[in-house]
């Protein structure tokens, strides 16, 4: 689809992300400049739990939202008479929190007389680079890995994908925290499996890498993360002692490995010079690390958002909602939130 907006006249949108344990609003003007983004994490809140609780995390995206777009707006030095849109993130994520928010952008749609846009969480993360990289444009290869998703998607266009992969079982992510947990690490696993790693030794366990089929750009964690498990039992079985540096280590460097090399090898099969990472998981600075070593040996130009906006942000969701805006595309107020919504294109 064609964009209908000569992008003379500035637009700007508000911008609500409530998919999982983030409450965060923004106001983003032509869908790269960032007046405000205001994120009220709910981490601390569930750490005690081991992981995000659904129904705990709804009740705190009640109680903030309402708070969260007033302070949005404030920092944008703008009011609700400014903005041009509504985007919002109806999927995927947990069904609950994405209703608050879902709830809260249709009241002001409505309430506004402006247009409504859904946003799809994942092409959301992948948006981020276009806010970090004002000069980059599709097309490119993203990698986008988080707590809920692993894809490898050609991007096309604005709004336009190609899914060459994702994971057959758990996200990166996920394996990360299970592990982490099994270490006795607490939540969030990633970031504390990162930092250990940088004291371990990463060959100090040979854990498998799971490229699958020949040819396959998808990927699986469920066995490696049952060979971490595997690897502790037995160690405690034996009477024997394990160095945590070295598990975290050992079992970061088969992750990335894995998501690299595939990376690296969709840029060459789709000719592409540029390859992006994006979600919670591209924080990761061993993944960047060893990224950024392959690319340079590939003559492929990397990018990566900073890592506020690897994380869930409302700032990306009003970038992805801008582009949807230029197209064209309004969504209804009947919109319902869709909790397993697949990466589609417009």
């Amino acid at each position: 689809m064609s964009i209908i907006n000569d992008e003379k006249k500035d637009i700007l949108t508000m911008a609500i992300e409530t998919s999982c344990d983030e409450t965060s609003v923004a106001i983003v003007k032509n869908g790269r400049e960032v007046l405000s983004n205001v994120i009220s994490s709910q981490i601390n809140l569930h750490k005690k739990f081991g992981g995000v609780v659904p129904e705990v995390a709804s009740r705190k995206h009640i109680e903030n939202i309402n708070l969260i777009i007033q302070q949005s707006l404030e920092e944008a030095k703008v009011s609700f008479s400014n903005l041009n849109n509504i985007g919002v993130t109806y999927g995927p994520g947990l069904v609950g929190a994405l209703l608050v928010g879902l709830s809260s952008a249709k009241a002001l749609a409505y309430a506004l007389d402006i247009p409504l846009i859904g946003v799809n969480h994942i092409e959301g993360h992948i948006c981020a680079n276009f806010i970090e990289h004002k000069e980059l444009k599709p097309p490119f290869i993203t990698l986008v890995v988080s707590g809920g998703h692993t894809h490898l998607v050609h991007v096309k266009d604005y709004g336009e994908y190609e899914i060459l992969g994702r994971t057959r079982d758990d996200a990166a992510g996920e394996a990360f925290d299970k592990v982490a947990r099994s270490l006795g690490l607490g939540y969030p696993g990633g970031p504390i499996i990162d930092k250990l790693s940088k004291k371990g030794n990463k060959e100090a366990i040979d854990f498998p890498r799971a490229y699958l089929e020949s040819g396959s750009y998808d990927f699986s964690f469920s066995g490696l993360k049952s060979a971490v498990l595997n690897y502790l039992n037995n160690t405690k079985q034996r009477g024997e002692k394990y160095l945590v540096e070295d598990v975290a280590a050992s079992f970061q460097q088969s992750v990335i490995e894995v998501l690299v090399n595939k990376a690296i090898k969709a840029c060459k099969e789709k000719n592409s010079d540029i390859l992006a990472i994006a979600g919670g998981v591209a924080a990761n600075e061993g993944l960047r690390r060893l990224m950024d070593k392959k690319c340079k040996e590939n003559n492929i130009k990397f990018k990566y958002p900073s890592k506020v906006l690897c994380t869930d942000n409302a700032a990306m969701i009003g970038c992805a909602a801008y582009y949807d805006y230029l197209k064209g595309y309004r969504a209804e107020l009947s919109l319902n939130a869709v909790p397993n919504l697949k990466l589609g294109n417009k």
